[in-house]
């Protein structure tokens, strides 16, 4: 028997000691950040990058996103509301993340880690940070998931999904899937591209990709999501499209200009010394 959809009832907490819960958007995002740790440190020392940039890189990268997406909900989609109560900005444990803002985030960090730790252009940095952040992507998508929200408009669909813990009687677009594996499929076109080709020796190249791939992905999933705000609804009425796909525009305008000037530019000679830096200096004593 096939079922006309799936009542989707997942508890968001994985278990709880008194007042503390672990629950699985943050779970998510711990391995997120730790499988995207392992990543990175293979690259840099598959290009010989000092293996101390690491713990500073993620710092840089935790902080920004953290601060970044919040930052972004607030001003983006929620500003009429946390201008007349500040103090809630820093609430950040009862939700309210936005991807662009982290985004933007990540780019102010990374131009500070280029300026004061790397001496390296940022594209250096941004072309191999975000081959796992198409992946961490992914996995914050399955933890709004087990949050019962960020979903989509009723659905006839088979596997339209009946959020029960958000008070849904009708099946709606599971769009955090969507999302997810547009992301995961991302994140293995960005490892080939690196892994396989070589795609770090054009500047831009690979960062390129990411912001086509996510942002048109996020663009097009729009139009089945529901808004997430109530001044979306007026935006729709009037533009034809909400925050996050007016939002979404720019980035995808900035991929295809990375992905021109990549290949229209030489291809760079990297060397691949399989080392981190401090392990070659050793040596050679």
């Amino acid at each position: 028997m096939i079922l006309d959809f799936i009542t989707w009832d997942a508890s968001p907490v994985i278990f709880s000691v008194g007042p503390l819960a672990l629950r699985w958007y943050g779970l998510a995002f711990a391995i997120g950040f730790i499988i995207g740790y392992n990543i990175v440190a293979k690259m840099f020392k598959h290009e010989g990058a000092p293996e101390k940039w690491l713990g500073i890189l993620l710092t840089y990268v935790v902080v920004a996103t953290i601060i970044g997406s919040r930052l972004g909900h607030v001003f983006f989609y929620q500003w009429d509301y946390y201008s007349q109560h500040p103090g809630e900005i820093f609430k950040i444990w009862e939700g309210g993340l936005a991807s662009h803002g982290g985004v933007i985030g990540n780019f102010i960090a990374v131009w500070l880690f280029s300026i004061f730790v790397t001496k390296k252009s940022v594209s250096w940095t941004v072309d191999r940070l975000v081959v796992p952040v198409a992946m961490v992507a992914g996995l914050i998508r399955l933890g709004n998931l087990m949050n019962s929200e960020i979903y989509g408009g009723v659905t006839d669909l088979p596997w339209g999904f009946i959020f029960v813990r958000d008070g849904q009687t009708l099946p709606m677009h599971p769009t955090q899937i969507y999302e997810a594996l547009c992301y995961f499929v991302l994140f293995g076109v960005l490892m080939w591209m690196y892994w396989k080709k070589n795609a770090q020796e054009r500047p831009w190249l690979i960062s390129g990709v990411f912001f086509i791939g996510v942002f048109v992905s996020r663009f097009l999933i729009e139009y089945v999501k529901n808004v997430q705000v109530g001044k979306e609804i007026e935006m729709i009425a009037t533009y034809g499209i909400n925050m996050g796909q007016l939002l979404s525009i720019p980035f995808i305008v900035m991929g295809v200009v990375m992905v021109v000037y990549a290949m229209t530019h030489p291809r760079l000679k990297l060397d691949y010394p399989n080392k981190f830096a401090e392990e070659l200096a050793n040596n050679k004593r």
